[in-house]
């Protein structure tokens, strides 16, 4: 199978600079790195891809048993590392995609230097001890009308994702986003997404790792982040001045200045 075609493989940026592997989140395509990537193609080489399932992803690849877990995207970030030969990466995973990096940088420590989580979360339910942002009951209703109306769950939900009430464009391309996935591939990618539970695998990380939280998000509120922080020792948490749940978007040359910093200080 021709990986590069499967997961519409971009790479940009500086031939000889380091590598950035940038990771989408759920419903959403590498096009939502887009204001970003300017300042990052200026040093580094960025390399970017849709999972299967997303954007321009092949979908004929699907596999419902497979990306069921977040086993099988981090095997899609594992393929392409391997069909590029990348080493020595830089992973950028956004919201879900910080935990399936965790996952990829376990299994092939080899291939992975630094990791950057974006907006993330390890676990959506709250639980004993510890604050997701949602009930099992907010997830329960959220799955229930996601699959039995998933065009007007994206309408809905996208805007309130986003935040940023005072710019409604920027929940307009998100809806865009939403509704232009295939409503059942991104059924399941919304169930492995909201029941996951990644906490145990924070403490695989091994590399240094940049946590990027905003002041106000109701995927993943402070809370979250500082969790995040607490369990992987001697990772950095940058805050940004930005609300909502996908910076690289609401606040790109903050996020994107962070992102920077952090990778040239760690070499």
């Amino acid at each position: 199978m021709d990986i590069r075609s499967r997961n519409n493989v971009t790479v940009t940026g500086r031939a000889e600079g380091p590598v950035l592997l940038l990771a989408h989140g759920f419903g959403c395509d590498q096009n939502m790195w887009r204001l970003v990537l300017p300042a990052l193609a200026e040093t580094y080489q960025v390399v970017l891809f849709d999972y299967v399932g997303s954007g321009r992803a092949d979908a004929a690849a699907w596999d419902e048993r497979r990306y069921s877990s977040l086993e099988g995207y981090a095997l899609d970030v594992l393929e392409v590392c391997e069909e590029l030969d990348l080493r020595d990466v830089a992973f950028v995973g956004h919201s879900v995609s910080a935990m399936v990096g965790v996952l990829a940088a376990a299994k092939a420590p080899q291939r992975f230097s630094r990791l950057v989580m974006v907006a993330p979360s390890p676990r959506y339910i709250d639980d004993e001890g510890y604050r997701g942002g949602f009930s099992a009951d907010d997830i329960d209703e959220l799955l229930e009308f996601l699959e039995s109306n998933y065009l007007g769950w994206s309408a809905a939900m996208a805007p309130v994702i986003m935040g940023n009430e005072d710019r409604p464009e920027l929940g307009e391309e998100l809806t865009a986003s939403f509704c232009a996935s295939d409503p059942d591939m991104a059924r399941v990618f919304a169930r492995t997404t909201f029941l996951s539970d990644s906490r145990e695998d924070l403490k695989t990380v091994a590399v240094p790792t940049l946590i990027l939280d905003c002041q106000q998000d109701m995927i993943a509120p402070p809370q979250v982040g500082a969790f995040v922080h607490a369990a992987i020792p001697g990772s950095r948490l940058v805050t940004l001045e930005a609300t909502g749940h996908c910076p690289q978007l609401s606040a790109p040359g903050a996020t994107a200045a962070a992102i920077t910093s952090f990778l040239g200080s760690t070499g």
